[in-house]
């Protein structure tokens, strides 16, 4: 089949077969004495297989790495299990740096109630919030900082 049909298969863009040509992680196809590519059913499989590792939150680095330890003649679902381990511990520390910044908003938020603006100010709330950088949280959104909890004077 041509790249036309090849890309309508699995319902992506025919640039994005070319890209994953140009990546490694398709091999060049041979090509009709009129230059176009032909795909055959091998071509098929590998590329379901990408998108697949696309879809589970795989870089395609990651594919990549799968897929030539397979050609290479190599069992990758060992390489695969360790992937897998390392984006469940980044979610891990996702999940805990979102639960940190939710209790810092449910902390702000109770103390916004008491606070109000002046003439002095914009808004009391912002303004009278004391920062400490804090990685983790900080990244979801655009670094915002961590309230120091001082007693209020």
């Amino acid at each position: 089949m041509q790249i036309g049909e090849f890309a309508a298969k699995v319902g992506i863009n025919p640039k994005t077969i070319r890209y994953y040509e140009t990546r490694g992680l398709l091999p060049s196809p041979p090509r009709t004495e009129a230059g176009y590519r032909i795909y055959g059913d091998g071509d098929l499989e590998r590329l379901q297989f990408i998108l697949k590792g696309r879809a589970i939150g795989l870089s395609l680095e990651e594919i990549g790495s799968v897929l030539g330890m397979r050609d290479d003649g190599q069992e990758p679902c060992e390489h695969v299990r360790v992937l897998l381990d390392v984006k469940l511990a980044a979610i891990d520390e996702q999940l805990r740096a979102l639960n940190e910044l939710r209790a810092e908003f449910l902390f702000l938020r109770g103390e916004a109630d008491g606070t109000t603006s002046s003439d002095d100010c914009v808004c009391g709330i912002i303004e009278h919030y004391r920062t400490k950088r804090s990685t983790g949280a900080a990244s979801y959104l655009t670094a915002a900082p961590k309230r120091e909890r001082t007693p209020a004077p």
